[in-house]
């Protein structure tokens, strides 16, 4: 689809850089302030009846929820305008790589996989605050920017508090892969449905594979609704009990068990790093090479430790509730879940660690 016009109101059209479900994003000219925006826009023909109203409701949306955020990990927008039949959005320029093209190229270190995550759930925190509900956090809307800084995109979907937006009961929106229990359902959903996708995209990131698959997409919305994905740390060896905590918890299926707050989750997953850090394990894959190689070393003991300000109630359901998957194999993986159950009782009683 191309434009038939060089212009959008004062932005300057310069060429195509892709296609999405809700239309065709330029890159262009801002011609008042000399610089340069990403454009997204939706054809919206007249008689196209309610369907078309839909659409540029919907289009609308997206432009009021982002637009109303000012936070470093949501991306900004500048303009929302109209002109003949074209709706568009004028929003910040994006230079980097969306995090589904990052998990192509290879598997993700432990502590940069926790880095994202942690700028995601922030931002999440942000929209949460303002009653804007994502719908449809996945690696596609999500962009790594130079130095590590994170960017979540594409509102087209969110459910904000007093929207002109109503889907009927019944009806998923959102990607298959990273949808909540709820969504698959078709039930009303809140805030707590974005942690579960945000703890279905860390999940992959750490283990290299989806937390649900299926052979087909009935077998996949069945996986969501019904199993649990194989514990990270069998899935990946190394993966640190603390950070199995925070995925089991925040893809619990019951929403009243996950993460009740994302800044919450952010706060977890930032002592997660901190900790992986201070211990000189710097990514997931070079734990796995010491353990192939039979080294035992004092990076892997600290980073078994939970972050502090851990649900330790709740880290100890979780971890009772785990004796009734396969038992982990290999001495050290057995260790760490003996060191995981002794630290989640001691915090429920009270015990702290030197």
């Amino acid at each position: 689809m191309t434009a038939p016009f060089t212009h959008l109101g004062r932005y300057r059209l310069l060429r195509e850089l892709g296609r999405g479900a809700m239309g065709v994003v330029f890159l262009a000219e801002d011609e008042s302030l000399q610089r340069q925006v990403a454009i997204k826009t939706l054809l919206v023909p007249g008689g196209n009846g309610a369907e078309g109203e839909h659409r540029e409701a919907r289009f609308r949306q997206e432009a009021k929820a982002a637009g109303g955020l000012n936070h470093p990990n949501v991306i900004t927008i500048h303009d929302l305008g109209r002109q003949g039949e074209w709706l568009y959005i004028a929003m910040e320029l994006l230079q980097g790589v969306e995090l589904r093209d990052r998990m192509q190229q290879g598997p993700i270190p432990l502590d940069e996989a926790l880095h994202i995550a942690a700028q995601v759930a922030s931002g999440l925190a942000a929209a949460h605050a303002r009653g804007i509900v994502h719908r449809d956090v996945k690696p596609g809307n999500v962009m790594l920017l130079a130095g590590g800084h994170v960017k979540i995109m594409d509102f087209g979907i969110a459910r904000m508090q007093m929207s002109e937006v109503r889907t009927q009961s019944g009806t998923m929106m959102g990607s298959p892969k990273y949808m909540s229990p709820e969504q698959v359902g078709g039930h009303s959903i809140d805030h707590r449905s974005d942690i579960f996708s945000l703890g279905s995209v860390l999940y992959e990131m750490v283990v290299g594979a989806p937390a649900f698959a299926g052979s087909n997409i009935g077998a996949l919305l069945n996986a969501i609704l019904h199993s649990s994905p194989l514990p990270a740390s069998q899935a990946r060896p190394g993966v640190p009990a603390s950070v199995e905590l925070v995925i089991a918890r925040a893809m619990h299926k019951n929403p009243q068990q996950r993460y009740q707050d994302a800044a919450e989750m952010a706060r977890d997953l930032v002592q997660c790093r901190t900790a992986l850090l201070r211990a000189g394990a710097a990514s997931g894959a070079e734990l796995d090479l010491l353990i192939a190689s039979g080294a035992h070393p004092a990076p892997v003991q600290w980073s078994l430790i939970p972050a502090p300000g851990f649900d330790a109630a709740a880290t100890l359901k979780n971890l009772l509730a785990m004796k009734s998957r396969p038992a982990p194999t290999g001495v050290l993986r057995r260790v760490a879940w003996i060191f995981a159950y002794a630290a989640a009782a001691a915090a429920a009683i009270g015990i702290t660690f030197a």
